[in-house]
């Protein structure tokens, strides 16, 4: 059974490869030590240098430590969701940037500074790995299409 070829603008998945390219281990490297400094910066946060309550806030910090295996084993599907769940940080560090004081003001920025950090990393490793399928699907198709001429 012979499939059509995708066309260069459709929707690529990601290529089956396991190891970042030189190009990629940058942005993979940004968003899991940005990802792993987060959670640092949320636990220490909540249990030591200006704690909220009874520091129950701490428990932010877990759904932070989720995603690092797959950010560091190179899962798509984890650059994207991260991608998205990282908004919730971002937006808690807003609103705790502009209304709180003191130190707990200096780490809500430091929050959001992190939360931007981790978003474009995680951005630009998808667009790097589409754009790799993309070239390697158009890669595929020329071959294919000389040997079909020849």
């Amino acid at each position: 059974m012979s499939s059509a070829p995708r066309s260069p603008t459709s929707s690529t998945a990601p290529t089956s490869r396991s190891a970042p390219t030189a190009r990629e281990r940058g942005s993979r490297q940004i968003a899991f030590f940005a990802t792993l400094a987060l959670a640092v910066v949320c636990l220490a946060w909540e249990l030591w240098l200006a704690p909220t309550g009874r520091g129950t806030l701490a428990i932010k910090a877990l759904p932070l430590l989720l995603p690092l295996p797959g950010l560091w084993r190179y899962r798509m599907y984890t650059y994207r969701w991260v991608s998205l769940m990282i908004w919730l940080y971002m937006t808690e560090g807003l609103v705790r940037g502009t209304s709180e004081g003191g130190f707990g003001m200096a780490l809500a920025w430091v929050e959001v500074v992190l939360s931007l950090t981790i978003f474009v990393a995680c951005a630009a490793q998808i667009r790097q790995r589409l754009a790799e399928a993309r070239r390697a699907d158009a890669e595929a198709t020329q071959v294919g299409s000389s040997k079909d001429a020849g």
